[in-house]
């Protein structure tokens, strides 16, 4: 950082979802705000209260305040923010952050920004979540152009917008978002690892010869197209029977998937070495979903040495390299991606070479380079605010 600006930030962060809940923004966030307050900066994290918390804790030393919550619809165990906005405002007056960051576009977001405007603080939002390409899943097709709008008035407000690919940069400043700015993500390379592998655990899920078992992690959830690994399956059992298919998750579909498909392993949501034993125990990662962001789990299951067929784009189109560690799939080709992963299945060989491709890949994917990327933006954001002022109270000639 150069001038007289300090090495030392107070970052206010703002999110409506974080562990203990599970999907891949509350673990984005999780490395983030970890790994800045590993570079010495003070973080106020600022998310909604989960079931059975107290209104205020102080864990590991994370000043962290929580507030009002309500469950979000059709999705279990997760929660949206109440608009605090005078709570936020006597929060920040009190102790006036140097930068924020806003992760999610929910109500405490926009609370959050209404009140980062008032007090003048330099703020970035995070673009985590495709909501308008959601809405197809959920019977709200009619309103996509209308949360394209509101997602980007609510962009627009920040001073810079993050997004994790720079297809998806393209596409939003098509759109009409301004600022977008590009910040990877980074995957846990000594938790998720090859050497988690379990013959016990693959034989708790009826496959005690070599497979293969095709995996698939993360929301149990109609956006995520699983209709589409299940037919997978259907095929690639038919010419190997002794394969398994394992989801690993919970969601709104949980239930019917666990009635309409007994075949199907269902393990329900894990986390930490369990989760890591479970990736590195499959064969084949199966990531069919077509509304992605970014998509974590693909990072982790090649850190875990799993190839992975997925449609190319979001993390797929970025990490993945053709037969060398998985296999991209042109987007949207239903009958092309179940006819590669079958294919893939079959091949012992080509899935052990692809697995140390895919684990060499994640191996230069650290979440060091993606704070210290965030860590530059924070001082730039700070530094063209305070030039900008300048400029403002600076006296004119005559």
């Amino acid at each position: 950082m150069r001038g007289t600006e300090p090495r030392q930030l107070r970052i206010g962060v703002i999110t409506e979802t974080y562990p203990p809940e599970i999907n891949g923004v509350a673990n984005t966030m999780r490395h983030l705000v970890e790994g800045l307050e590993g570079r010495g900066h003070r973080i106020q994290l600022v998310r909604p209260r989960q079931p059975g918390e107290s209104e205020d804790r102080d864990e590991a030393g994370l000043d962290e305040t929580m507030v009002p919550g309500l469950p979000i619809p059709g999705y279990r165990g997760l929660r949206f923010g109440l608009p605090v906005y005078r709570c936020l405002r006597r929060l920040w007056r009190k102790t006036l952050p140097d930068a924020v960051y806003i992760a999610t576009q929910g109500p405490l977001g926009r609370a959050a920004l209404s009140a980062v405007r008032s007090l003048e603080i330099p703020a970035i939002t995070g673009f985590h979540t495709q909501f308008h390409k959601y809405s197809s899943h959920y019977g709200l097709s009619l309103l996509r152009g209308r949360i394209v709008d509101s997602l980007r008035r609510f962009h627009n407000r920040s001073d810079t917008t993050l997004v994790p690919t720079g297809e998806l940069r393209g596409e939003l400043t098509s759109l009409g978002f301004r600022n977008v700015r590009l910040l990877s993500r980074g995957v846990d390379t000594e938790l998720f690892h090859p050497n988690r592998r379990s013959d016990g655990l693959r034989r708790a899920w009826g496959c005690p010869t070599a497979g293969p078992i095709l995996l698939y992690v993360g929301r149990l959830a109609s956006e995520k197209n699983l209709e589409l690994a299940l037919r997978v399956f259907e095929r690639t059992s038919a010419r190997f029977p002794a394969a398994k298919l394992v989801l690993v998750g919970d969601g709104p579909t949980h239930e019917r998937l666990r009635q309409t498909h007994p075949e199907a392993v269902l393990t329900g949501a894990k986390v930490g070495v369990e989760l890591a034993e479970h990736y590195a125990s499959g064969d084949l990662f199966l990531f069919p979903s077509l509304t992605e962001t970014f998509g974590n789990v693909v990072l982790e299951a090649m850190a875990s040495g799993l190839p992975v067929v997925a449609f190319d784009y979001a993390a797929a189109g970025t990490c993945i390299r053709r037969g060398e560690n998985g296999i991209p799939v042109p987007m949207g080709d239903s009958e092309a991606f179940i006819e590669t992963a079958v294919e893939a299945a079959g091949d012992s060989a080509r899935l052990a070479a692809m697995s140390r491709g895919a684990r060499a890949t994640a191996e230069q994917m650290s979440w060091r380079r993606v704070v210290g990327d965030l860590e530059e933006l924070f001082f730039e954001i700070i530094r063209r605010r305070r030039e900008h002022e300048n400029e403002t109270l600076a006296p004119t000639t005559q």
